[in-house]
């Protein structure tokens, strides 16, 4: 996709989604994924490529044909129409008569828990009603898929917490395609079935929630899908791994012998214990409290630094030991794509014959 001929804004872009389940497109702000939702949405035209919706190619089908609708990240609602009648609008652009109206617009507003709110001004309604407001003016049309542009990013923190709850809860009863839109991981990891994360107008990676986090393909997303330490280190062999100048037990394989790699381990896996127990030494260099953990930064003996989240404090300047298990080990190729990602790993576990 390019807005011009210079400058491509999606590249080799294609993904397959299942009907009812909630998919998030993740990533910084300019790396494509709200030009993905208006391809989608009919908004934006593809310079190259088609869009198919229930294997129908819709590349020429007008916004407004579709069987799509879109909840804005400022909703659009119109302030001079009330929660009734901005659920009703195109229902009746639509012509339909108004036994039927008042039945769906009835109905939509149960879903999103508006019932007794129709007759409401939308200046009388706070931030996460009107966000309801909007989600009900777009299920009432019954699409196949609802699309969603950062629609959370507006309200404060409690109360985007509980509607990332609520939101999640709607897609279960309603039953249909969710295509959600944010750059905030952690709303990523909790509301979705599969996450496509984008950089720089291409997916480095998709998959599920535990997927993305716990086995990133590469130094953007294990960086931007949560906190990480990332320590460049060497390939032993198979379950081998040297790294911080010394050599750890891991449970990945798949590399080369002396292969040069990234290493990952997140900071909740790194048990503070006695420098003399601990598989590495570091140095505290700072210490803050964040409410349900120490956020404790040290360096290791090789220079490398280190960020640990425990329940356990410390004392800047003090020698602690850090423990980890195998598992806590999560090898990266460097740059590695999430094709060659995923035929690594099948070639591996062909090998090994592990089937888990």
């Amino acid at each position: 996709m390019r807005y011009d001929n210079d400058n491509a804004i999606l590249k080799d872009v294609s993904f397959e989604l299942e009907p009812g389940k909630f998919y998030t497109l993740l990533g910084p702000s300019g790396c494509g994924k709200t030009t993905i939702l208006r391809l989608i949405a009919g908004f934006l035209t593809p310079s190259q490529g088609d869009i198919y919706l229930k294997g129908k190619r819709i590349n020429d089908v007008p916004a407004n044909k579709r069987q799509v609708n879109t909840v804005f990240q400022d909703y659009a609602l119109f302030p001079h129409l009330n929660v009734f009648e901005n659920v009703a609008f195109g229902l009746r652009i639509k012509k339909l008569k108004q036994a039927e109206i008042d039945k769906k617009v009835t109905e939509a507003l149960r879903f999103v828990n508006l019932s007794g709110y129709e007759k409401r001004e939308i200046s009388e309604m706070s931030g996460g009603q009107r966000q309801r407001v909007a989600i009900a003016r777009a299920i009432v049309n019954e699409p196949d898929v609802l699309l969603l542009d950062e629609p959370l990013s507006a309200l404060d923190l409690k109360l985007r917490t509980e509607m990332q709850a609520e939101l999640r809860e709607l897609q279960r009863r309603l039953g249909i395609t969710f295509i959600f839109v944010t750059h905030d991981q952690e709303e990523a990891l909790a509301m979705s079935d599969e996450i496509f994360v984008l950089d720089k107008g291409t997916i480095q990676q998709s998959g599920t929630p535990t997927d993305i986090y716990d086995e990133p393909i590469n130094r953007f997303v294990a960086d931007f899908i949560g906190e990480s330490n990332i320590i460049g280190g060497t390939i032993v062999r198979d379950y081998l791994v040297k790294f911080a100048g010394r050599t750890f037990e891991c449970v990945d394989g798949g590399f080369h012998e002396s292969e040069p790699v990234e290493v990952v381990i997140r900071p909740e896996d790194l048990e503070i214990t006695s420098p003399e127990q601990g598989k590495l030494k570091i140095r505290v260099d700072s210490q803050l409290f964040r409410g349900v953990h120490y956020e404790i930064v040290g360096i290791d003996e090789a220079g490398n630094r280190w960020l640990v989240h425990s329940t356990r404090k410390a004392t800047v300047g003090e020698e602690i030991g850090l423990d980890f298990d195998p598992e806590a080990i999560h090898i990266m190729r460097f740059n590695e794509t999430e094709e060659e990602f995923d035929k690594r790993i099948e070639q591996f576990t062909e090998v090994s014959g592990d089937e888990d």
